[in-house]
């Protein structure tokens, strides 16, 4: 059973790893030593990716619909990052400002806004020493 939530975290954690990775300027490389790397970062985000359209693939929902088309597309633009032999900065910046996971990444956010939305959590009552919240 894919957890979609689990996907969508890999993904975001990701693209905060590759904005860190595309502002150190690396120039193109093979990736070896001791990490971390964009390409492990990648892998593991293309793998999310690929298991959140298999998850939404057949839904019936047509936003779940819109998410599963624009990430084919980024899954087709993260799969060409990875089949370079070197990976640097800017190629990494580059996928970062790319429309395409991008767009993964806003449709995620309000796809988890409308199930999970920030702050619906039980509010925790006011410590007694905050007389506004009293």
């Amino acid at each position: 059973m894919i957890n979609l939530e689990e996907e969508i975290e890999v993904i975001e954690s990701g693209y905060e790893f590759l904005l860190a990775f595309a502002a150190q300027g690396r120039p193109a490389q093979v990736e070896t030593g001791p990490g971390p790397h964009a390409r492990t970062e990648l892998t593991a985000m293309l793998a999310a990716m690929k298991k959140a359209a298999e998850a939404l693939a057949g839904s019936s929902n047509d936003f779940e619909q819109v998410i599963y088309a624009d990430l084919h597309k980024a899954i087709a633009a993260t799969g060409f990052v990875l089949a370079q032999a070197k990976i640097g900065s800017e190629v990494v910046d580059n996928l970062n400002a790319s429309i395409h996971l991008r767009t993964v990444l806003t449709d995620f956010f309000l796809y988890s806004e409308a199930f999970k939305p920030v702050g619906s959590e039980p509010e925790a009552a006011a410590p007694a020493w905050d007389k506004v919240g009293n």
